[in-house]
């Protein structure tokens, strides 16, 4: 049994973020010893692991629960899992697209600016502005 500084530790998160795990339901609040303090079993630090892999590819914590119900549900099949991953793979792609017309737009007014010259000219703050649009 490990206590919550150990589980947290081995499981590469802090014990605040464990204890906001166990509220968010995705770890079971474990059982106390006689001296009050918690005692978690070594499995779920392979959860934590879990947690943050998954958060680590984009999967937000109620993702998580989703997926750990999956899980737990012995009708489930691996491709209601692959259901969310591909549609989680679609928002990303969504997202990158978002961020690359940012990075284009970005680029040309950074390009159109001298980097010289009064504030009040300045070819960023006028796109802003709506200055340059026809």
């Amino acid at each position: 049994m490990l206590n919550i500084g150990e589980a947290a530790r081995q499981g590469g998160v802090t014990v605040e973020t464990l204890r906001y795990y166990e509220r968010q339901g995705l770890i079971a609040s474990p059982d106390r010893g006689r001296n009050g303090y918690r005692k978690y079993a070594p499995e779920v630090v392979r959860r934590i692991r879990f947690i943050k892999r998954a958060q680590d590819v984009g999967f937000t914590l109620r993702d998580v629960g989703e997926l750990l119900s999956l899980r737990a549900d012995a009708g489930a099949s691996c491709g209601d899992v692959r259901h969310r991953a591909l549609g989680k793979l679609s928002e990303i792609e969504e997202k990158i697209e978002v961020l690359s017309r940012m990075r284009d737009v970005l680029g040309t007014w950074t390009a159109a600016c001298p980097s010289t010259g009064p504030v009040d000219a300045c070819p960023i703050l006028d796109a802003l502005d709506g200055k340059d649009e026809t």
